[in-house]
């Protein structure tokens, strides 16, 4: 039961960095808002590095936390891209189902067996996802958490700037592909962390943020975008980081607690946290697709909970 919590406070997170990270992104660079929400990100981590940390990492536990954190980066720009080229209806839940997807099969190959419930759970939550991440297009209009992609980890704000760009549909073979691949990636991050073991405390987590954080300074650097955002932006930017670092760390131990089949699923409902905030501050209507998406993820988190997260 310990591992569900976790995993759901880590979707609250991420669901919360989304939702700051869309707000930012409305009046500032998305490269602006990425460097500052990686530098508050990896400043958390490394404040709560020393309260876990009783052994020093090994090699194979920092380079999976890395591969973790260029996962979230590499994932997040590939749907940027598929964004620019398909229907956000497309591009969003074939990344979300993905990730949970991948996620799900990795565990089962690595010798895990949910319960009966908690797996018809996980079969639930797939079109939950769907609903929740593919609102934009059903509404209309787009979710605060729905506007920027800031190349970090899921719920760090996955999602093009629909207002400059718009919903691309020049190519959508490419924007079905790479979905598909930021999918990949996203999976990567929740199975990197996964692998990484948790007797190296929290330094897979740091090695994850410092990468997000590299590759944060080589696209400000590349795209000479290197000053910080006004104060308001400032200041939701660091949010931004903060709750993605308080949600990866959340889920780091929640997968190590539980079923990486399970935790990633529940995790992979985040996309619920940023519409609820959204209805909630923002005052944004809710369609029938995201009512039941919502319905559907309540449903799931109740059968998880009865069978147990392993």
């Amino acid at each position: 039961m310990f591992a569900i919590v976790l995993a759901l406070a880590s979707a609250v997170a991420y669901g919360g960095s989304d939702f700051a990270a869309g707000l930012a992104s409305r009046g500032a660079s998305v490269i602006r808002v990425t460097l500052l929400a990686s530098v508050a990100s990896a400043l958390v981590g490394g404040a709560a590095l020393p309260f876990a940390a009783a052994h020093p990492p090994s090699a194979g536990s920092l380079a999976w936390g890395a591969a973790a954190g260029l996962g979230g980066t590499t994932g997040a720009l590939a749907l940027y891209f598929g964004f620019r080229h398909a229907a956000f209806s497309v591009a969003g839940p074939l990344s979300a189902v993905g990730a949970a997807g991948i996620s799900v099969l990795a565990g089962l190959l690595l010798g895990e067996r949910p319960s009966g419930l908690a797996l018809a759970g996980i079969i639930l939550a797939l079109p939950a996802i769907v609903g929740v991440s593919a609102s934009a297009a059903a509404s209309g209009r787009a979710g605060p958490g729905e506007e920027a992609d800031l190349g970090g980890q899921p719920g760090q704000g996955e999602r093009a700037e629909q207002a400059d760009h718009g919903e691309g549909h020049g190519r959508p073979f490419a924007g079905m592909a790479a979905g598909l691949v930021a999918g990949a990636c996203f999976a990567l991050l929740f199975i990197g962390l996964n692998r990484a073991g948790s007797h190296s405390g929290l330094w897979p987590v740091v090695a994850a943020q410092v990468a997000e954080l590299a590759a944060a300074i080589v696209a400000a650097a590349v795209t000479r975008n290197v000053r910080l955002p006004a104060a308001r932006q400032g200041r939701l930017a660091v949010l931004t980081g903060a709750a993605g670092a308080a949600g990866t760390i959340a889920y780091f131990f929640a997968t190590h607690e539980g079923f990486l089949a399970v935790t990633a699923v529940l995790t992979s409902l985040y996309p619920a946290v940023t519409i609820v905030l959204a209805r909630t501050l923002l005052g944004e209507r809710l369609t029938a697709l995201r009512l039941t998406g919502l319905g559907l993820a309540a449903v799931c988190v109740a059968l998880i909970a009865a069978g147990g997260a392993g």
